[in-house]
């Protein structure tokens, strides 16, 4: 135990004066189970040690993907350190750990006076596994950084978040202030390429090649185990997003991708949603409540703006960026469909055509709460910088 305490002292000092992701403000931290989803990369671990670092009781961090735990339970491991006065538990990786959602419950049934604070894989199903903890669990979802945490971030800026309304209605007025704190295309353009993950910061030189071994880490470790896939389903998940990265924004022809397969139909849409769920694609529908993985995507977008500079480093299609970008960063924090005019609708309120500067409203003419999300750096009326999009997390 003692070496257990010691690695979590060692973690904990390595995110001293960092800056919080925006999540840390929204949660609620009184609750006594607390899951944090998330992408890899996005920033969970450090979430955990900052609210390590700034927690009253005596804590501990765990990572349950630690050899110790291939021998040992969970359950077991916090009865030993609750007796040495441990109150709070930091627990890292629990979708790799195969009694999760058990011990978790138990723990949380048998210790009414000791917080769990867990995270998982954005893939994680809190009312699956052994137990059902959607009665007891707070969930949070970490997306990856928005182009205003990026700013903050490499800056050392502090810039308000910006709700849909605000900027809609007063964005020429926001826009001209916002514009005097960073380079505009330039940062824009530096986020698009390699901002969207914290670990910019430290793997400048790496970044693709780290985002290259996360998707295979999600898929191959977080992906496969969880939901017990063959190695050969892996195979044609990983040749599925091959072929989607070559031609996103993607209008489905699922028959036509199940004989490019040779694959039944409704495998190519069952791995669809689970590329969807780990992040590594976006699937746009035309209703995002109690749609079955069976409906057919309006279209498939890659999940961030990033990872179409992986795919495609050299011919990366500025279309495709600006709807990425949109779609990914609206879709954190609103309800994102597809409309019957118009690229994207928001809410079920708002219709938004996304483009350059030369792009006209013909397309959602007559359309009410209609808008031109446009690559520009100031707007007028409806034709809203697409940049100011990125300002809303």
């Amino acid at each position: 135990m003692e070496v257990l305490a010691e690695k979590s002292e060692r973690k904990k000092r390595l995110v001293e004066g960092k800056k919080r992701r925006y999540l840390y403000e929204h949660i609620d931290w009184e609750q006594r189970l607390i899951i944090v989803l998330g992408y890899r990369g996005a920033g969970k671990t450090t979430l955990l040690l900052q609210y390590l670092s700034s927690a009253q009781k005596k804590g501990v961090y765990l990572s349950l993907d630690d050899f110790f735990f291939e021998t040992h339970r969970l359950v077991e491991t916090v009865q030993t350190l609750y007796g040495m006065g441990y109150r709070l538990f930091l627990l890292d990786e629990v979708h790799r750990y195969l009694w999760w959602s058990r011990d978790l419950k138990q723990l949380y049934d048998d210790y009414d006076d000791i917080q769990l604070v867990a995270t998982g894989s954005s893939i994680l199903d809190i009312s699956k596994g052994n137990a059902d903890l959607s009665r007891r669990a707070a969930a949070y979802h970490l997306q990856g950084l928005s182009f205003r945490e990026y700013l903050n971030f490499k800056k050392n800026l502090d810039l308000p978040v910006l709700t849909l309304n605000e900027i809609l209605t007063n964005h020429h007025i926001i826009a001209p202030d916002l514009l005097d704190s960073f380079r505009y295309p330039a940062d824009f353009q530096s986020y698009l390429k390699t901002g969207y993950f914290p670990f910019f910061l430290d793997a400048k030189s790496t970044y693709y090649q780290k985002l290259q071994e996360t998707i295979n880490l999600v898929i191959d470790t977080d992906i496969a185990p969880y939901e017990e896939l063959q190695h050969s389903t892996t195979r044609t998940m990983k040749k599925l997003l091959f072929v989607l990265s070559e031609s996103v924004p993607f209008t489905p022809n699922i028959n036509k991708l199940s004989e490019k397969l040779e694959t039944p139909r409704n495998t190519i849409l069952r791995l669809l949603d689970f590329l969807h769920n780990a992040q590594i694609l976006h699937l746009l529908k035309t209703s995002t409540k109690g749609v079955s993985y069976l409906q057919k995507p309006e279209k498939i977008y890659l999940h961030n703006t990033n990872f179409i500079y992986l795919f495609s480093p050299t011919q990366a299609n500025v279309g495709n960026i600006r709807e990425t970008f949109f779609f990914n960063q609206l879709s954190a924090v609103h309800q994102v469909t597809a409309p019957k005019f118009g690229d994207f609708m928001i809410d079920d309120a708002f219709v938004f055509e996304v483009g350059g500067a030369n792009k006209t409203s013909e397309q959602i003419m007559g359309i009410p709460n209609a808008y031109l999300a446009l690559d520009i750096e100031g707007g007028n009326n409806n034709r809203v910088p697409l940049w100011l999009f990125g300002m809303m997390y």
